[in-house]
């Protein structure tokens, strides 16, 4: 018969504790700070291609921009009046149809009058950069790292949404060229120094906790 005892271990032998090896059981780990930096820097990369490409060709950027957001809003206004005029027992059918005509109405004007579109493209423009600039001086000043270059760029934005307010209409074939441009450099330009600092191992756009 074979004997199951346990062997007698010599006195200097530590007892064992189960096998040391296989997998470990424990909270599940984070992804690493600086995971994800390439993704943040490609943006950067893109933002100041388009901002040269758009320096460059302002009537062209400004062309663009004005019948890219034209269709963009004729689709949009197709879509809600279909919206409106299938959704069977909506409340808002109503207000989807006569947004839809809206919507549709001004894309087309934008898409076919270039020009007069420019102009509402502009003043758009201008809102959209001193909304953008108000938030990043609000955001830098929150932020431990690049604060001096977020606030120039939230400052570059609202100066330049002044300007523009001031120079409507004459302006506004080359201005929205220009002013995506600079906004686009800008950006990138911040993109890149926040990739810069999240591939170090430091979070990108960091804020005190």
């Amino acid at each position: 018969m074979t004997d199951l005892r346990d062997p007698i271990l010599p006195p200097d032998t530590p007892p064992s504790s189960g096998p040391t090896s296989g997998p470990t059981s424990g909270p599940p780990t984070s992804p690493a700070t600086g995971a994800g930096w390439g993704w943040i820097m490609a943006y950067g990369v893109v933002s100041v291609v388009l901002g040269i490409a758009a320096f460059a060709f302002p009537y062209a950027a400004t062309f663009a921009a004005t019948v890219t957001i034209g269709v963009l809003f004729f689709v949009s206004g197709v879509f809600a009046i279909a919206a409106g005029l299938f959704a069977q027992g909506a409340e808002s059918r109503g207000y989807s149809v006569l947004f839809g005509i809206l919507s549709v109405v001004v894309g087309a004007l934008m898409v076919m009058e270039p020009v007069t579109g420019a102009i509402s493209l502009t003043l758009t423009v201008a809102v959209w950069l001193g909304a953008r600039g108000a938030l990043e001086l609000w955001w830098g000043l929150k932020m431990r790292r690049r604060r001096a270059m977020v606030m120039a760029l939230g400052a570059v934005n609202l100066l330049l949404a002044v300007f523009i307010a001031m120079t409507v209409p004459w302006s506004a074939l080359t201005l929205p060229g220009y002013v995506l441009a600079i906004s686009f450099l800008f950006g990138g330009v911040a993109a890149l120094a926040a990739a810069g600092d999240h591939r170090k191992g430091a979070s990108a756009f960091a804020v005190p906790e």
